[in-house]
């Protein structure tokens, strides 16, 4: 188990030895995104924007049009909702290259209660243009996503959560920002997992093969653009999909993924997310489990996809 954000503070700095044309800001949450690791680093190209949002987003877009690589972050309650028409107008539109690397996601934030969990990022982000949004697994994946975009030319979201997560991605896998990673094969269903969903898909391929059912898991961590190619074909092949992600189920990865194949191929999509209200204070894995983000949903779900192929 181990901390996505983590990650990227280690990432962040192993940048900062290689380019420098890499610089970092932040929203007086350094301490919490990790981002102070590169201030302590590099404190000649890391800015304290304070707790102002919008105007950190513009400052990485002046930072962006004079030629840097520029890392922004906060937590993704702010990152998006707060900025989203700087976000649009300053760095979306002219295609700067800003990355927005957002922490505290869904959820799983916690006892901070709703004002700090998010379930409407991906949405956000995913629906301005030129913004690619990636979603990683884990805390491996996440250092491999940040060393990606960082060679990305254009605006990325990236987004992870606050608490530990397990570790199921291989270290030496390379991220590719677009292309979906068949985690395991199967043949009767699609499991689909993005951001720490992809763990619980892995429990729910484990219990379903108990049950004489063949899954096959998917790591969804470019939720655009999408690989559609991928994506069709799995559905050609078992059937059945289930997208699992913590976020609201109608606007997420799962609408992404259902709104793609609709025109494509006729096949069953069913969504393990939270419902659409806001969350409560609480501990993140009590959290979960009473929204329903767990293992045993995913696999209720794989059954009554397949039930549905096969009526």
């Amino acid at each position: 188990m181990i901390a996505q954000r983590k990650e990227y503070g280690r990432a962040l700095v192993d940048l900062g030895k290689i380019r420098e044309d890499v610089v970092v800001l932040d929203s007086d949450l350094s301490g919490s995104t990790r981002t102070s690791k590169f201030a302590k680093a590099f404190p000649e190209r890391f800015f304290n924007c304070g707790i102002a949002e919008q105007n950190m987003i513009g400052t990485a877009a002046g930072l962006a049009s004079a030629g840097k690589t520029v890392f922004a972050s906060s937590f993704a309650v702010f990152a998006t909702g707060r900025c989203l028409d700087q976000i649009r107008q300053s760095i979306a539109y002219p295609k700067l290259n800003v990355k927005i690397v957002a922490t505290h996601a869904g959820i799983s934030v916690g006892p901070d209660g709703a004002s700090h969990q998010t379930m409407e990022d991906i949405a956000l982000m995913r629906t301005i243009p030129n913004m690619t949004v990636v979603v990683p697994a884990d805390a491996p994946e996440t250092y491999r996503a940040v060393m990606a975009v960082a060679d990305f030319k254009g605006p990325c979201y990236v987004r992870m959560g606050r608490s530990e997560v397990p570790v199921v991605t291989e270290g030496s896998t390379e991220f590719r920002i677009g292309k979906v990673q068949t985690v395991r094969d199967g043949n009767d269903v699609t499991l689909i997992g993005t951001g720490q969903m992809l763990a619980a898909c892995l429990d729910a391929a484990d219990m379903l093969a108990k049950e004489g059912v063949s899954p096959r898991v998917l790591n969804l961590s470019t939720i655009k653009p999408l690989d559609g190619e991928m994506l069709i074909k799995a559905a050609k092949e078992t059937g059945a999909i289930v997208v699992a992600e913590e976020h609201n189920k109608l606007t997420g990865a799962g609408s992404a993924v259902a709104t793609y194949l609709a025109d494509k191929i006729s096949v069953p999509v069913h969504i393990v997310g939270m419902d659409d209200m806001f969350g409560e204070s609480g501990e993140s894995e009590e959290l979960m489990m009473k929204y329903g983000l767990t293992a045993e949903s995913v696999v209720q779900a794989a059954k009554e996809a397949i039930r549905r192929r096969d009526r």
